[in-house]
């Protein structure tokens, strides 16, 4: 009788074992479902949110770029104006040299010998 119970035991078992199978079969098949659809819609929300992420980073650099470029214009415009005032005070100085040594021949032929003097000295020296 025991081995009757045991062949009982064995034949339940083994009618159970391929409900067992198909239930844990068809949770898992759930589960992969369901992971994949997780998946799907997190890439999903990933592909959806770089668009506006690189249209950010694009907008950034577009107000780099015109910052810098105001910047550069500015400069521009500050080293323009100085350029004239230095071509300006160029020609005054041209001017008054010109003038003094049109009035005074012999001072500006005096202070060049004198200079001419002084340089030659100096550099002999050396």
């Amino acid at each position: 009788m025991r081995d009757d119970t045991a062949l009982q035991r064995q034949s339940m078992d083994s009618q159970k074992s391929p409900l067992i199978s198909n239930d844990i079969r068809s949770a898992v098949s759930r589960s992969a479902e369901q992971a994949a659809v997780s998946v799907h819609d997190a890439i999903d929300t990933v592909s959806d949110s770089a668009p506006p992420a690189v249209d950010r980073m694009a907008s950034g650099a577009h107000v780099a770029v015109d910052r810098v470029a105001d910047v550069a214009m500015r400069a521009a415009k500050t080293i323009g104006s100085k350029g004239e005032q230095l071509k300006s005070a160029q020609q005054r100085l041209v001017g008054g040299t010109r003038g003094y040594a049109q009035e005074h021949p012999l001072v500006l032929l005096g202070v060049v010998f004198v200079a001419g003097f002084v340089a030659s000295r100096l550099l002999r020296s050396r």
